[in-house]
């Protein structure tokens, strides 16, 4: 929504998915413009239809039937992003430009009380990214998976090599296989790095209530609430622990 990473034209354009782990409902949107909150509307897709993907015109028109409120692009568009796309546009002409940065994923895994699992994903995509392009978010199996006989995950990072590994349904493979979640989420993101020399994330959770987090990239923010205790770090082998009461 609102600070995504612009496309080329300097557009907000999002794409979301969401996923049960009971009876592996799922719904995602691609191509959204306009939308505050495209996961709320990825849900509606799979509480409402029996589709599991809209994109562009479509996901718009069945926003608009389910009363969701457009709001103007100017809203969803920030200065930080704007300086952002113009950086880019700026090392992209240099004889050396910087690596594009994937920015603006975020992710959520789950377990209820009724041993439930669901992932979300959601992304504005990539900075200078072109105009229609779909990354991994949406795309369940490489975005996100979830099923409670195995677990849950999210997945972030280089959207072309997630797809290509199908990243979130390889990584639960190798959970089914006995792995454990963090052997399972270190072989399939080395899988894609060394097989595309693509960076990402992952974080995963099962109904046991075990949960890992994984990345080969150089950092990647992330956060997790169990048993009373807040987990969170950034960078490799920093995590702080705190108390969620005295927050």
């Amino acid at each position: 929504g609102c600070g995504s990473v612009l496309n080329v034209n300097g557009e907000v354009e999002m794409d979301a998915s969401i996923m049960s782990g009971k009876d592996l409902s799922s719904g995602a949107v691609s191509a959204v413009r306009c939308i505050a909150n495209p996961i709320k509307l990825a849900r509606l897709v799979m509480e409402k239809t029996p589709h599991c993907f809209l994109t562009d015109r479509g996901a718009a028109e069945f926003a608009a039937a389910m009363g969701v409120r457009e709001v103007p692009r100017e809203q969803l568009v920030t200065e930080r992003s704007r300086k952002r796309l113009e950086k880019e546009k700026h090392c992209k002409s240099a004889p050396k430009p910087e690596p594009q940065k994937h920015l603006g994923t975020v992710g959520a895994v789950a377990l209820d009380s009724k041993g439930d699992v669901a992932y979300a994903t959601s992304t504005g995509g990539i900075v200078n990214k072109m105009v229609g392009r779909v990354g991994d978010s949406p795309c369940i199996g490489s975005g996100g998976y979830a099923d409670n006989d195995i677990g849950a995950i999210s997945t972030t990072g280089h959207g072309e090599s997630i797809l290509k590994v199908n990243l979130a349904r390889l990584t639960l493979f190798h959970v089914e296989q006995g792995k454990t979640l963090e052997e399972a989420a270190e072989v399939s993101l080395g899988y894609m790095k060394s097989k595309l020399k693509g960076l990402g994330g992952v974080i995963l959770v099962n109904k046991a209530g075990d949960w890992a987090v994984k990345w080969t990239s150089e950092s990647m923010p992330w956060a997790a609430a169990q048993a009373g205790k807040l987990h969170c770090g950034i960078d490799l082998n920093a995590t702080s622990i705190t108390d969620l009461d005295l927050l």
